[in-house]
């Protein structure tokens, strides 16, 4: 992964700071009887440390053998520090003759399988370096060095398991963003193309009548369900949204257009599923009205901060005066299901219509998902 390649930088630089650091101590032949054999362990650390440069820089070579080498290598010149330091060791102040160098491979583990396998080579090396200090002529058991070194094995994995969760979860966002341009690509063309066929098709068969009317009326259902494949979303809603286009949709027949946006009409559940409810009893209105095949268009867009919804038809109209007679006589239809909807979400409805000139229902809801929740829990009957 491209996030890991700073790490390995980091720790071939680590890797040349240490090999420096020991040759300086080995340069001062502080504590060292055999400078001679010291050199030739730290010529072996030099090789080694280019090669493993190498091959970490390698992404197909970062495997268990190479892994597995490192640590070999880095365990076999710590044990040869007894023979650099001759039989009297000093106690304090002797640093084995690979110093620092060898935490090199625990950060490559911990890097390459987090702070678990950085804690199984922290381990290891630990263990080698205790084992010297136990068997030492004259050494004391000192942990700093062990301590430091599961400290370094379980933070770097650590730090470095989280690095790479958080590319791959950068790499799906990309992904899915790239899959919903590809998506919206799709739905400007098939809208450009096939479903203008299908809408033509639909409303020819209808003028034409007879067996053109079911043709007409079989692509109306092709174009309903094709307009629907398109604005479903490509990753499921956060808990307690809902996209409205969606449960608009669903009313989408022959006679029945439905017009939504490309992008999602966000609300909160309740308000999303009240206004389209509201919807559902406007068009109601018009098959009970203006007979089972009248047609009826919806048309949803999002303005600042609200989302409107507008129902039209081309029936005969509303006469003046005719909804205040339905709600003295008791029939609520627009007045409740409609207008007390929109109006306990705190929204609004607008009805135009003439007589001879059809109707229209615009109904407008608020957008902010704070506000509009609470005014959703509020107006559930």
């Amino acid at each position: 992964m491209g996030i890991e390649r700073p790490f390995w930088r980091a720790i071939a630089v680590f890797r040349v700071a240490s090999l420096l650091y020991a040759a300086v101590l080995m340069a001062q032949h502080r504590g060292y009887a055999e400078p001679l054999t010291g050199w030739l362990v730290i010529g072996v650390m030099g090789l080694w440390t280019a090669a493993a440069i190498f091959a970490y820089s390698v992404e197909a070579l970062r495997r268990w053998p190479l892994l597995v080498l490192d640590l070999l290598v880095a365990v076999a010149c710590l044990l040869a520090s007894p023979y650099v330091q001759g039989a009297q060791q000093p106690g304090d102040g002797t640093m084995p003759v690979p110093a620092t160098w060898i935490a090199g491979p625990v950060l490559a583990w911990a890097v390459h399988g987090g702070r678990r396998l950085g804690t199984v080579a922290a381990a290891v090396v630990a263990a080698a370096d205790l084992w010297l200090r136990i068997h030492g002529p004259d050494a004391p058991v000192l942990i700093n060095g062990a301590v430091l070194l599961f400290m370094t094995g379980v933070v770097v994995g650590h730090v470095a398991r989280l690095a790479k969760q958080a590319e791959e979860r950068m790499q799906r966002a990309v992904e899915m963003e790239a899959a919903q341009r590809e998506r919206d690509r799709l739905a400007r063309d098939v809208h450009d193309s096939v479903l203008q066929v299908l809408a033509l098709v639909r409303r020819r068969g209808q003028e034409l009548g007879g067996e053109a009317a079911e043709l007409g009326r079989l692509a109306g259902q092709q174009e309903s369900a094709l307009r629907s494949l398109f604005i479903r979303p490509a990753s499921p809603p956060p808990a307690g949204v809902a996209d409205l286009r969606t449960l608009l949709m669903r009313y989408g027949s022959a006679y029945v257009t439905i017009s939504t946006p490309a992008t999602p009409l966000a609300l909160p559940g309740p308000v999303a599923e009240q206004t389209a409810a509201a919807v559902g009893a406007a068009l109601d209105n018009v098959r009970a009205h203006c007979g089972s095949s009248a047609r009826a268009w919806v048309f949803a867009e999002s303005g600042d901060g609200t989302v409107t919804v507008s129902v039209r038809d081309e029936g005969p109209g509303i006469a003046a005066g005719r909804l205040e007679e339905a709600v003295a006589a008791g029939r609520l239809g627009v007045s409740q299901s409609i207008r007390g909807r929109i109006e306990g979400l705190g929204g609004q409805v607008s009805i135009t219509s003439a007589p001879g000139e059809g109707t229209e229902i615009e109904l407008t809801v608020p957008a902010v998902i704070g506000e509009a929740e609470e005014d959703g829990r509020t107006s559930r009957p």
